[in-house]
């Protein structure tokens, strides 16, 4: 009465008394887990790439496109419907499945990146990122659920290695590849990639994922919370945009979208306190591990991905580099994190006070964006490089310890909505983290020019240093959010494992 290479027992009505309690499957051996993990990452990779390759060809797209005003917007449009995705996907794969789900992401991503690709002026580009976010926002979290799994816990550092060089080899590729194709070529080429990328994904996770356990359970989806998450976000974002530059702060228009914002977020949290089932679920909120672990991963990656974001517009600004050129100078900072995620899941399979590691990693990260806070023009290209490089080890410390640890916290039917606010905490900080960096360093008065797509008249280099500094203050809001985050210990199975 289980499950046998390919073939699910049928739900009985017994089920519904029993939720709570792991299916009986047929035990999955190491080479079937190490196949499925193989799916998953080949799954993730246009997602992955996704996030490292735009940034460098940043400027470039407002040169050709002329409109640097909503630059931001092909990031934070990007971000803020997967964020609102997100928790969707997770509610979706807990009722359908988790590889139905992720063949539904990776469609809907090939198709946003047509629309990326033919998309003729900055606003129909932004609407096609939008697009192509509703399938982004399930292809890592329906990927990183489907490791909780068929993995436990303390096993699961073990095969940290597949995601690991999963990540780096896009963190690699999406820099150079960002910036060769807009200097050599044209920008659109950066979402053209993604089309053999996902019928090779497609192809893959379909066989591959046949064999997974299931954890099914019925859900409703709560659209109306999801709507009051993008409105606020996008009213915050407008406000931050517009403020300063085609209207003063203390204007009547940006005061109203404040406003709008301030409405749009009670009515969310009076959503998630009545719903009857919420977008956000209130056992989860309510669960210290979950709150603190994701408050933690978002402020984290709130920084990262503003840095990777602003970064090329610094170095090209700044330092008067090509675009190609910025996206090699980019690398330290997107190769990196592997370092700090491979030594933090070391850290859990073997030690108690697993945090030890992402709490030293935040603390050198937010130190190593001080230096350039004093002397944004005179460091040289070498310490730069080595400053990001320790960014880049502490962020990637967060990741593995905060999931991990969020999913060792939680029933398994609760896993998917679990995991997947996770990646909602991450994506809605690195929102947050684009827009602020953007009110600081573009404040509405981008006017590219030339190579370097320089920023009018303003001081650039002082603009920058205190994105500097707020990038570090937001590293010491996630280590204390970390270091309030429970060590339980790990469970040690998820599932049945036959060596």
């Amino acid at each position: 009465m289980g499950m046998v290479c390919g073939e699910f027992r049928m739900k009985t009505p017994m089920d519904d008394d029993n939720l709570n309690a792991p299916p009986k499957a047929a035990p999955l051996t190491r080479a079937d887990i190490a196949t499925i993990m193989t799916g998953l990452m080949i799954a993730m990779f246009p997602g992955a790439l996704d996030t490292t390759i735009v940034a460098p060809a940043m400027p470039t797209i407002a040169r050709e496109l002329g409109d640097a005003e909503h630059l931001p917007w092909i990031v934070t449009a990007y971000l803020l419907v997967s964020t609102a995705a997100t928790p969707l996907y997770g509610k979706l794969s807990d009722i359908h499945g988790r590889r139905i789900m992720l063949l539904v992401a990776i469609s809907i991503f090939a198709l946003g990146s047509v629309l990326c690709a033919l998309a003729p002026t900055m606003i129909t580009l932004a609407l096609a990122r939008a697009v192509q976010a509703l399938g982004g926002g399930g292809l890592v979290s329906v990927a990183m659920t489907v490791v909780g799994d068929i993995i436990p816990p303390r096993e699961r550092v073990r095969y940290q290695v597949y995601t690991s060089i999963m990540w780096t080899t896009a963190s690699l590729m999406g820099p150079v590849l960002g910036g060769w194709f807009a200097e050599k070529w044209h920008w659109s080429w950066m979402f053209w990639i993604n089309l053999p990328l996902c019928l090779l994904a497609w192809l893959v996770t379909d066989s591959k994922l046949k064999r997974l356990p299931r954890h099914e359970r019925p859900h409703q989806l709560d659209f109306i919370g999801a709507f009051l998450l993008v409105a606020g976000s996008v009213l915050f974002q407008l406000a931050l945009s517009w403020g300063g530059s085609r209207y003063p702060w203390n204007s009547t228009p940006i005061l109203g979208l404040f406003a709008g914002t301030a409405i749009m977020i009670g009515l969310l949290i009076q959503r998630l306190r009545t719903a009857r089932e919420p977008l956000i679920p209130y056992t989860l909120l309510s669960n210290k591990i979950v709150l603190t672990g994701s408050a933690s991963v978002g402020m984290a990656m709130g920084v990262y991905i503003a840095l990777s974001v602003y970064l090329p517009v610094y170095f090209e600004s700044v330092r008067g580099f090509s675009a190609s050129q910025s996206g090699l100078a980019l690398l330290p900072l997107m190769m990196c994190p592997t370092i700090g995620a491979v030594a933090a899941g070391r850290a859990m399979a073997r030690v108690r006070r697993y945090k030890i590691v992402p709490l030293i990693g935040l603390g050198l990260s937010a130190a190593a964006l001080l230096p350039m806070f004093f002397w944004p023009r005179d460091l040289s290209m070498a310490t730069i490089e080595i400053l990001l490089t320790l960014v880049a080890i502490g962020v990637g410390a967060v990741f593995p310890v905060t999931t991990v640890s969020v999913q060792n916290s939680v029933a398994m039917h609760e896993l998917g909505t679990a995991t997947s606010l996770v990646t909602f905490a991450r994506n809605l900080g690195s929102a947050l983290g684009v827009a602020i960096f953007g009110v600081i360093v573009i404040g509405g008065d981008y006017s590219p020019s030339g190579a370097s797509g320089a920023l009018g008249n303003k001081d650039l280099a002082n603009l920058f240093s205190w994105t500097f500094l707020a990038g570090s203050l937001g590293f010491l809001l996630a280590l204390t959010a970390m270091s309030r985050m429970e060590e339980r210990p790990l469970r040690e199975r998820s599932g049945q494992l036959e060596n």
